[in-house]
């Protein structure tokens, strides 16, 4: 329990009374993410940090006094992993946003933990360079995504963000600074404590400023929208373009029911015809860039020739990179989408590409076995499903929960591919994970973090 008066008085010491909150003071956005299940919680003490030093003498004052600290980014997440403790800190890093270099010789940016995703890209693109990891939400924090590995549907490509972390300036539980890692593609010099705490949720360190890999930036983009009969031949379709040499940006996949979905959310309609609507039941969204858009199209016609000899009904090609834009947009509405239409939990759940029609197919089994409504859609290219669940009944939707999670890791999937496990999770990871490795995961924590001050109830 924080001694309030006193600790709170500490903290303004340290960071100015400006930015340090208590009580009724703090807005009630502070207390939830944007998971739809997690039940929100009111932090005792909500402070801002504006440099590393001052999150280290934050951090050496909880670990003093056992008070539970919560890092919070743009609070996007979608686990509950910067849900506060009642009685600790939640320390967020919003004040911390600017981008301190962006190196056009090395090709990477140097950037403080709370800098905005989109205005972190405006910067970059501004060099005519590249950072091409976009989850979806640009409101989101670069330490985020970080602690998260956030991925988005630029991974079928380019991967997630840690594939483009280079380093990072983090402060441990204790209060001391380290750096990893640097401005250099490759090293073999100990354990890869960058790797290792990119991902790990908050729980190991408070990343206070990253090192990011850019890249050129593409100068043309082409959408392709392909309609099929069935999700199987959709799904068969992706390792042979695959294949083909041609590795698209963006292999997305819908089903009917989740398009319909988007489309009444944003009141925006695919321009496809009412024969193929019909007809079709799950589509591919797939983006593709070139050097000139010539080539981005040239590469469209051989993907686009590949799917209709692999049961594509019809492609459609947005006739402006505008237009092909606005298909994106509708895609990246899905959760606003789902949210809109009642869902009660959005998971992402990750399968072997090859697995996910028999996945989704054993996903509607379970929906038509709870009398229920699960909406898919997902990246076709790494075998990462969304699923939005339209249940109200808690009892019923944990007994869904449990039986979806464990038809992903039996066909060789994990129960999350890029939202993390936070408290939204915890109980499903630790029922299902080779317990092992949970042990092992524990003993991390516990060197990192002797106290467990850091992020606690978040994995674990």
């Amino acid at each position: 329990m924080i001694k309030m008066n006193e600790t709170v008085e500490r903290l303004k010491a340290i960071v100015g009374k400006e930015n340090v909150l208590a009580g009724v003071e703090i807005d009630e956005k502070y207390g939830h993410d944007e998971a739809l299940s997690i039940k929100a919680c009111a932090p005792s003490v909500l402070v801002k940090p504006g440099s590393a030093e001052e999150v280290a003498r934050i951090l050496s004052l909880a670990n003093e006094e056992r008070i539970p600290v919560t890092p919070r980014g743009g609070g996007t997440g979608l686990s509950g992993g910067c849900v506060a403790i009642a009685d600790g800190i939640l320390l967020s890093l919003e004040r911390m946003n600017r981008i301190l270099e962006i190196d056009e010789k090395n090709f990477v940016a140097v950037v403080e933990a709370g800098t905005i995703l989109a205005d972190f890209s405006k910067a970059v693109e501004a060099h005519e360079l590249y950072y091409p990891i976009y989850p979806g939400e640009e409101s989101a924090t670069i330490g985020g995504n970080v602690a998260t590995n956030a991925g988005g549907m630029n991974a079928v490509k380019y991967g997630v963000t840690r594939h483009f972390v280079l380093g990072l300036e983090v402060v441990l539980p204790t209060g001391d600074i380290i750096e990893t890692g640097g401005k250099y593609v490759k090293a073999s010099t100990g354990y890869d404590l960058t790797q290792l705490i990119a991902g790990s949720e908050g729980t190991l360190a408070v990343i206070t400023k990253v090192i990011l890999k850019l890249l050129p930036r593409p100068k043309a983009t082409t959408t392709l929208f392909v309609p099929f009969k069935n999700l199987n031949d959709g799904i068969r379709a992706v390792p042979i373009i695959l294949k083909s040499g041609l590795i698209p940006m963006t292999i997305e996949f819908l089903e009917k029911l989740g398009l319909n979905t988007m489309e009444n959310y944003t009141g925006r309609k695919i321009p496809i015809s009412e024969k193929v609507r019909d007809e079709a039941e799950a589509f591919l969204l797939i983006v593709l860039e070139g050097k000139t858009s010539e080539e981005a199209l040239r590469d469209a016609e051989s993907i686009g020739n590949i799917c209709m000899k692999h049961g594509a009904i019809d492609i459609f090609v947005p006739p402006t990179e505008r237009a092909g834009r606005e298909l994106l947009e509708l895609r990246e509405k899905a959760y606003y989408a789902a949210k809109d239409a009642g869902a009660t939990d959005l998971l992402d759940i990750v399968v072997p590409r090859g697995e996910i029609p028999k996945f989704v197919k054993q996903t509607y089994e379970i929906a038509a076995k709870y009398s229920t409504t699960i909406a898919c859609a997902g990246h076709a290219g790494d075998g990462n499903v969304h699923l939005a669940i339209l249940e109200q009944d808690a009892d019923k939707l944990l007994m869904i929960l449990q039986e979806v999670y464990k038809a992903g890791k039996t066909l060789g999937g994990t129960i999350s591919a890029e939202h993390g496990i936070g408290c939204g999770k915890r109980r499903f990871f630790l029922e299902i994970e080779d317990k092992v490795k949970v042990d092992l995961m524990r003993r991390i924590k516990k060197a990192f973090d002797p106290n467990n001050i850091l992020n606690p109830g978040k994995i674990f």
